[in-house]
């Protein structure tokens, strides 16, 4: 059978293309699967619990919260149903997973289509504003009247 003006079959561009294709998606393929591993693993032991999972090393040494507390209990919620429960746990955890399923969705995309995966951050005022609201966030909970963003 003879294919293109090479005198190669076709069926072995077309394979040679899907491995491209399958070797530029090992990437995000990797990261899906760590995630969901990780998903898994603490939906499966609570962290609710005492002694499956370390103390926050910032609150264990100053009693005060760091941004990420709480960030367990805010997965083992949400991978049983508990999106009320989550949100009250660490609002900015559940606000920023959109926002991390975006961007994965967006690094995917381009690796399907063969196109770089980073682009120029662009206006560095968008990564300052999310450095900004972190350390808003990290103070706000910790002080007598953000006790409701404190998990």
């Amino acid at each position: 059978m003879l294919g293109g003006p090479s005198g190669r079959p076709e069926n072995g561009r077309r394979g040679a293309a899907a491995v491209a294709r399958a070797r530029r998606l090992l990437g995000p393929g990797a990261v899906l699967v760590l995630a969901a591993s990780v998903v898994s693993y603490v939906g499966a032991v609570d962290p609710n619990v005492d002694g499956h999972y370390p103390t926050c090393p910032f609150l264990a040494l100053t009693g005060y919260q760091c941004p990420g507390c709480g960030s367990l209990r805010t997965i083992h919620a949400l991978a049983h149903g508990q999106f009320g429960e989550a949100f009250g746990l660490n609002v900015l955890a559940v606000t920023m997973l959109p926002v991390l399923v975006f961007f994965w969705v967006r690094w995917t995309a381009a690796r399907v289509r063969n196109r770089p995966s980073r682009t120029r951050a662009g206006d560095s005022r968008l990564i300052w504003a999310l450095f900004g609201t972190i350390m808003l966030f990290w103070l706000v909970r910790n002080l007598p009247f953000g006790s409701v963003l404190a998990a």
